[in-house]
């Protein structure tokens, strides 16, 4: 059952910061409905939670109690892709909708990790293991089964072999520049994500989706949220100092630029920040 919202602070952003802070256990399905708030401030997440229960509630009923795992996987494939009609929204992908799980359910479209999130939380409810996985360009899940490990793509409704996964990720060796499967097996590609990894890279696809629309304020929606998930990642501070100076908040600006300096003085764009420091103090370049 997906767990019920704990109380929620006045501001939507501190009741996300509540959620992910480190040393909690992250409820990550929350955590993923949440991310709409900036572009729906009156979600309401526990309708959200509620539907999707029902969705898992549905096919609960119309399995037996003693039904095998491999029946209940067949069972849920296609209450999920074919009854419900999920898939991947093929005609517009990069559209922020598609990271919004309350939106997916209602398109029944959506990208690979939002689709993932509702798949996953479906199997669970249903006595199913099932987790996440980041693969490089396309979030997958993996089902443990007595007879072993089934690899789904969220997005089309396939089910993966080995040589399927290899063929995926031969591209990626390539273009990285990552040695074969002797020295960096395709089974490391196949970890379960953590719930943190997971909204970092939820966060980053809506990041992108703004980026290409050039929409700087809801930008620094999407970085208020990967700095409070990712306090140590000085990349996300950094982001989020050069859109504050963007946004016309130079003192908030300097503070987040001064503690990644601080942090990296000698940093590969160390020089670059301090430019753009000073001209936020209004004094000639170094």
């Amino acid at each position: 059952m997906a767990q019920t919202p704990r109380f929620a602070p006045a501001h939507p952003l501190d009741y996300f910061s509540s959620l992910v802070a480190e040393g909690s256990e992250i409820a990550l399905l929350e955590a993923a409905i949440l991310l709409a708030q900036d572009d729906h401030p009156t979600l309401d997440v526990q309708a959200v939670l509620d539907e999707i229960d029902q969705l898992a509630d549905r096919l609960r009923q119309r399995l037996p109690a003693d039904a095998p795992p491999a029946h209940r996987l067949r069972m849920l494939n296609r209450f999920f892709f074919r009854e419900l009609g999920f898939a991947g929204n093929v005609n517009d992908y990069h559209h922020a909708d598609n990271s919004y799980l309350h939106r997916v359910l209602q398109t029944r479209r959506g990208i690979p990790i939002s689709l993932a999130l509702l798949y996953i939380e479906i199997a669970q409810q249903i006595g199913l293991t099932a987790r996440g996985i980041s693969f490089p360009g396309h979030f997958l899940v993996k089902l443990r089964l007595p007879a072993g490990e089934v690899v789904v793509d969220p997005f089309t409704g396939e089910s993966l072999s080995r040589d399927r996964l290899a063929q995926r990720l031969a591209p990626w060796r390539q273009q990285l520049g990552l040695p074969g499967d002797d020295e960096l097996p395709l089974g490391l590609f196949l970890q379960t994500a953590e719930p943190r990894e997971v909204l970092a890279r939820m966060l980053r696809n809506l990041k992108a989706v703004h980026e290409r629309q050039g929409d700087l304020a809801r930008q620094l929606a999407v970085q208020q949220r990967l700095v409070r998930l990712l306090p140590g990642d000085w990349d996300e501070r950094r982001d989020r100092g050069l859109l504050l100076a963007e946004l016309g908040s130079p003192g908030e600006a300097l503070v987040d630029l001064q503690t990644c300096l601080d942090q990296r003085p000698e940093g590969p764009q160390a020089e670059l920040l301090r430019q753009r420091m000073a001209e936020l103090r209004g004094r000639p370049r170094p």
